[in-house]
């Protein structure tokens, strides 16, 4: 075990249907090895909040800026975001509004939003949330691979409606300072190749991608959910690229 703390702290931040606790084993691995790894829960997906169903991605791009700032994060110092799937919209719209905050990207099976769009654009007006679909469902949407019983069981008891708002947002981006952001792609269930090659053919949900100006591909085989499947390796991803993240 390293004693030598990451200079940048690191900020998890998960997909749909998952808060805090999604991260859990992947900040116990970071912690241990002395890094300064805190993850959230973004507004609408605290099963307390009585107004989550009426949280929008302004409202969970807001906690993310907090949160930075709790971190001690500043233009000085620097924080890692890790941002997992669906989480790519309230982080793109933070790498938007405050790029001096964040010394580097990491999308976990995920990647940068483009300038207008959203996450279910046709999704009616009286649809207040989504929740988890059955799993039969949700495997042709997302890989399910290398999770454990345990962790589907975990998965569906814990798991909280996405706001209807989040999911309708467009997202407006305008500021080039974002796409100077140090990005890393960590690919899970498609490859780091394939997501390049679908970046270059203009492939609207990776087309972001090639309008980056510093990108690293790893790739991680396994499943959507990497932090339940091999939270030990990609904490340890997550680990050794924070210590190359220097304050800016």
């Amino acid at each position: 075990m390293t004693t030598q703390q990451s200079t940048s702290p690191i900020v998890l931040i998960p997909g749909h249907w998952l808060g805090a606790w999604a991260w859990d084993e992947v900040e116990d691995h970071l912690s241990s090895e002395g890094h300064p790894a805190r993850a959230l829960t973004l507004p609408g997906l605290d099963p307390d909040d009585p107004d989550r169903r009426s949280r929008t991605l302004d409202d969970q791009a807001d906690a993310i800026v907090a949160a930075l700032r709790q971190a001690g994060a500043s233009a000085e110092r620097p924080a890692v975001i890790v941002g997992h799937s669906g989480a790519n919209g309230p982080i793109s719209l933070v790498a938007e509004r405050h790029p001096e905050l964040i010394g580097r990207l990491i999308w976990v099976d995920s990647g940068p939003l483009a300038p207008g769009s959203a996450f279910a654009p046709d999704a009616p007006d009286q649809l207040t949330e989504l929740p988890l679909p059955p799993f039969d469902e949700l495997r042709q949407q997302a890989s399910l691979d290398g999770l454990s019983p345990e962790a589907l069981d975990r998965f569906r008891l814990r798991a909280v409606p996405e706001p209807g708002p989040v999911l309708r947002q467009r997202i407006e981006l305008v500021n080039d300072g974002r796409r100077a952001i140090p990005t890393t792609l960590v690919c899970c269930s498609i490859s780091g190749a394939q997501v390049m090659e679908l970046a270059a053919a203009g492939h609207p949900m990776f087309a972001e991608v090639a309008t980056l100006q510093q990108v690293d591909v790893i790739d991680l085989p396994t499943g959507h959910w990497p932090m339940w499947s091999r939270p030990a390796e990609l904490a340890q991803l997550i680990g050794a690229i924070a210590d190359r993240t220097p304050a800016q």
